[in-house]
């Protein structure tokens, strides 16, 4: 494996003279890579534990961790806000048309689950959590699904020993490769195609197809399609016929809002545009007039301390503690700019 001398992306070029001998090419290109460099990507988790940090963590310590950075989306007790994914319940659906796939009712390994949280979550800040949040969230994800105890200590040592409910339900798949040859002349349109699985039924992949009763790719998508839809019927009930909404003239934005635009749409846009956790909505007028009254000043605030009341749950900064000051300033000065 070598690097680039300009990048830290990896640059591998192997020669393999015999099955189990290989060796690097002498193009002469960047340095071989150090170990350090090496295991800063080598994090993945295998079922039986190995590449498990050192470390350990429980349910009551991962409560706060999970309120704070997961349950805007999945819910305070993992039932799942809006259209985001559902952690816990479910079990016997697997085999209904539209099995709600959960960490209780679905997932295999237990030690894959703490993979997947280090390596993926939170959603607007991925790998951000370190190992002593991951593996008390893990827990707390593990105890609200009945698996463990609310006082179970979970370690590298025994976190790939907890039993999932539908381990059994996960085989090796010894199907033979098929290598297709590419069509290079006549082919067919990828417009025209529906992806297909041999398992009917475990992952819908009906968000493919335009107009199907499925999660759209998008949640923004989807929302726009539920509206589109919602307005149809009731403009079928009314016998009224179906306006598009007239584009109001823009307001000119101040240099703060527009430099904020980024930052919302990196960090902010997750919750903003689909309404989790009481997040009032960058198109929803009533909602931000309601917020616009308390003055900028103290949205500012509670958009840097965080904030938690009857309107709605909002971690510090989003959740993204690498966001200065001034970036989370003028991304609440998009928003507020925006409904002008």
């Amino acid at each position: 494996m070598f690097r680039s001398p300009k990048s830290t992306f990896a640059l591998v070029l192997f020669a393999c003279l015999a099955p189990g001998v290989c060796y690097a090419q002498g193009y002469q290109i960047g340095t071989a890579a150090t170990a350090v460099e090496i295991a800063g990507w080598d994090i993945d988790i295998r079922p039986d534990g190995k590449g498990l940090p050192a470390g350990s963590g429980n349910a009551v310590n991962g409560e706060e961790t999970y309120e704070t950075f997961c349950a805007s989306c999945h819910g305070v007790f993992g039932e799942g806000e809006g259209r985001w994914p559902v952690l816990t319940g479910g079990e016997g659906t697997l085999a209904d048309d539209r099995p709600v796939k959960t960490v209780g009712s679905y997932w295999p390994y237990a030690s894959t689950l703490f993979d997947y949280i280090r390596r993926a979550m939170p959603f607007n800040a991925p790998m951000s959590l370190n190992d002593q949040q991951v593996y008390d969230t893990t827990a707390y994800v593990l105890y609200m699904n009945d698996i463990i105890e609310e006082d179970f200590e979970l370690s590298q040592d025994n976190l790939a020993h907890v039993e999932m409910p539908n381990q059994g339900g996960f085989y090796v798949d010894n199907r033979p490769d098929v290598a297709n040859p590419r069509c290079m002349v006549n082919c067919a349109d990828p417009d025209s195609m529906m992806m297909q699985s041999s398992l009917a039924g475990v992952t819908p992949i009906g968000h493919f197809v335009e107009g199907a009763d499925a999660p759209a790719a998008s949640h923004s998508g989807q929302d726009e399609l539920e509206a589109s839809k919602e307005a149809e019927r009731k403009a079928a009930i009314t016998g009224e016929e179906l306006v598009a909404p007239v584009a109001q003239e823009a307001t000119a934005m101040s240099d703060q809002a527009m430099a904020g635009e980024a930052t919302y749409k990196a960090a902010c846009g997750v919750c903003h545009t689909s309404g989790l956790a009481g997040a009032p909505k960058v198109d929803d007028a009533d909602a931000w007039s309601e917020r616009i009254q308390q003055g900028t000043d103290l949205l500012i605030i509670h958009a840097l301390q965080g904030y938690a009341g009857a309107e709605g749950y909002m971690p510090a900064k989003g959740g993204r503690a690498d966001l200065s000051d001034e970036a989370v300033t003028n991304a609440v000065l998009f928003m507020v700019e925006s409904q002008q």
